[in-house]
């Protein structure tokens, strides 16, 4: 069974069907909150709640933490951008975890970003320090894999292409809400991670929709198998899982693409976004972007975030 953990300035509660209510806890990270398991039964049994409706919702993953992508890992996005997935290696990078923000929280495009894209992703959240080396199976996840959050990597696209810089472009302040909730699973729970829904909209049009299964290239054991290969991971960290089809960006018509081969790096760029100028599904200043994760019956519901784009000079003059 699932338990739903909300943050808000007042501290953290626990969403049961009555309502939402607080956990007695003095923890202020995610990692010093997860190690207070029995604080988080004790709030999941209790009767005293108040209307989750009323509450200030903040991202129920703390800054600082580790926050590590997996690139290209759902087989729709990899033949949307025009690569083979036999051919795509598990590989990883970072953003800035002071680009965590709200559920509910504007994104704001820095005045210097043209092309500003979506990603909805399952997040993991770590339960225990994971040390380089160790030895990981499926049946280790559930100790070591807290739960699940919803969380959407927004993207500068004129900033990550040309240069491949991806930590900047999906870095700047406010570059990945998360939440509503972190939704802690138990062992039984696992066994339907395969059936989670990964849904965005923008301004009520369906962009992204699929499941993990049959879609999504490299599960969480493998992704922990290889990180630990390299990198110790601490609880309250977050791993970012890929995001399907749909988003803004995709490949070029591949006479476009043979084209744009033979021209020197300047102007293929040049032209890449000239064309890009004109595509309508790059976030504009207002779009509201919904982005949730559930399985179909809802017994797994990781929550919706529903964000505002604010342009940066838009935002100031507001």
């Amino acid at each position: 069974m699932t338990v739903s953990v909300l943050r808000t300035a007042e501290g953290w509660w626990v969403r049961t069907p009555a309502g939402a209510a607080r956990i007695d806890t003095r923890a202020t990270t995610t990692g010093a909150l997860l190690a207070d398991r029995a604080a988080i039964e004790a709030a999941a049994s209790s009767h005293d709640v108040v209307p989750v409706e009323g509450l200030a919702l903040l991202s129920p993953v703390t800054a600082p933490c580790r926050v590590i992508a997996q690139m290209t890992n759902f087989v729709s996005h990899i033949k949307d951008a025009g690569m083979n997935p036999a051919s795509v290696p598990l590989t990883f990078f970072r953003k800035s975890s002071a680009s965590i923000t709200g559920p509910f929280d504007d994104v704001v495009k820095p005045s210097h970003v043209r092309l500003l894209d979506y990603e909805v992703e399952i997040g993991l959240v770590i339960a225990r320090d994971i040390p380089v080396g160790a030895t990981i199976s499926e049946a280790d996840l559930p100790q070591l894999i807290a739960g699940l959050v919803v969380t959407n990597d927004v993207s500068a696209r004129d900033v990550q292409l040309p240069q491949t810089q991806f930590y900047e472009a999906k870095s700047y302040p406010g570059f990945t809400p998360v939440g509503p909730a972190l939704v802690l699973l138990g062992a039984a729970d696992w066994a339907r991670f395969g059936q989670l829904r990964l849904r965005l909209a923008v301004n009520g049009e369906i962009r992204q929709d699929s499941t993990v299964d049959g879609d999504m290239l490299y599960r969480p054991l493998q992704a922990l198998q290889s990180l630990t290969r390299f990198q110790n991971l601490a609880p309250g960290d977050l791993i970012l899982t890929g995001t399907p089809a749909g988003t803004a960006l995709s490949a070029p018509p591949k006479p476009i693409e043979i084209l744009g081969s033979l021209l020197p790096p300047a102007l293929k760029w040049k032209a890449f976004f000239k064309r890009q100028a004109g595509n309508p599904r790059y976030l504009r200043d207002g779009d509201i972007v919904e982005a949730g994760v559930a399985t179909d019956d809802g017994a797994i519901d990781l929550g919706t975030q529903r964000n505002t784009v604010r342009y940066a000079a838009a935002a100031a003059g507001r």
